[in-house]
């Protein structure tokens, strides 16, 4: 049997990892700065999270959301005292498009209207209503293309309002720090204004945190900057470190009842031993606040260089202002590094674990000293 084959592989194969080192099966030690797209929050094989994992495996790994399991609970209440959101309940999936999906869904339930408004370079997922909310029209089928949607410039009120004034909107979904669009933020008035809008016209207002959430940022969620407070916040990726885990928030406002969304995998065992352990190295280690500083050693090696650096907290990219594909090759069969391309054909996306060092970075600008 092959394999449906639609990812351009590098030829890189790796069987190991720790920290934030990755290892073909030569033992090349190649240096993961991208975090298999911003994934590995913790780093690879961190003792705290294997031994979490392995622990739990040993007791029960599985069981469906028809019985109790206390692990969720034990989540719910380490997420909401780390982020801050303890007045949301928390809802478990096992990815960010499903998280997104069901962040859709609930608007239009609560609303009880479907149009979706999403923003230009925008990402948010490849099921079917997420993609339709995607800036990508070439991932987009006929079936997905059927939901209806707005897709307006980042940061244009003027046109955000226009669309919303029409009351036929269920949610405005959008990422605070743009992830494969190529790191583009838009200002506080922007989505302090945003968010006023969406309570003026009925519509829900979802931070889509998948990529920037679980402390990538600096901030627990990225939205906290702004001092907003959304209806809906999704998030995955770096919430399981590798094992597919994913969630929304939901604010109190909107009620829940039995049967409006549902999930197979979502909130299992050993998801939850997973986000436990992440939790509790975020914490324990104070990794949100090695996110700020290493932003800053960052940006000075950037500096150093004339670089242009985009994002925030370790959620970052370098605009090169030519198309970095080339360099991207150049880095990891030359130097062994891993970085992230972007829509934006410019962008380097620089996504690593969130406990990465300063010599890790010294490693990275080394090489691209040199290449540049």
């Amino acid at each position: 049997m092959k394999l449906f084959d639609v990812y351009p592989l590098y030829d890189v194969m790796p069987v190991r990892a720790n920290g934030c080192y990755v290892y073909d099966e030569k033992g090349t030690e190649y240096l993961d700065v991208y975090g298999g797209h911003a994934v590995m929050s913790i780093g690879h094989g961190h003792p705290h999270y294997v031994k979490r994992l392995t622990e739990q495996l040993a007791n029960i790994g599985f069981y469906s959301n028809a019985v109790q399991n206390p692990l969720q609970q034990q989540v719910a209440d380490k997420l909401g005292k780390l982020s801050g959101c303890d007045t949301y309940e928390l809802f478990f999936v096992s990815s960010g498009a499903e998280a997104n999906e069901n962040a859709l869904k609930l608007a239009s339930f609560a609303t009880g209207k479907s149009k979706i408004v999403a923003f230009k370079n925008g990402f948010h997922g490849r099921t079917s209503a997420t993609v339709a909310a995607t800036d990508n029209a070439s991932i987009v089928s006929p079936l997905n293309a059927q939901h209806e949607v707005a897709i307006l410039k980042l940061g244009d009120l003027e046109a955000l309002e226009k669309t919303l004034s029409n009351e036929d909107c269920c949610a405005v979904i959008v990422e605070f720090i743009q992830g494969v669009g190529g790191l583009d933020i838009s200002t506080q008035e922007f989505y302090k204004e945003a968010s006023t809008l969406c309570k003026k016209y009925n519509t829900k207002f979802i931070a889509d945190e998948v990529q920037s959430g679980f402390g990538r940022s600096g901030d627990f969620f990225a939205f906290q900057k702004y001092g907003i407070e959304p209806d809906i916040i999704t998030m995955a990726k770096g919430m399981g470190n590798g094992f597919p885990v994913g969630g929304i928030l939901v604010h109190p406002s909107i009620k829940a009842k039995y049967g409006m969304l549902g999930t197979t995998f979502g909130g299992n065992h050993l998801a939850c031993a997973a986000t436990l352990a992440v939790l509790e190295v975020l914490e324990q280690e104070n990794l949100m606040k090695n996110a700020r500083e290493m932003e800053v050693r960052f940006r000075e090696s950037a500096a150093k260089l004339n670089l242009k650096v985009k994002g925030r907290g370790l959620m970052l990219g370098l605009d090169l202002g030519f198309e970095v594909g080339e360099l991207r090759k150049k880095l990891i069969y030359d130097h062994h590094i891993f970085t992230g391309g972007a829509k934006n054909k410019n962008v380097l996306r620089i996504l690593p674990p969130l406990n990465i060092e300063n010599e890790h970075f010294d490693t990275l600008f080394t090489a691209l000293k040199k290449e540049l």
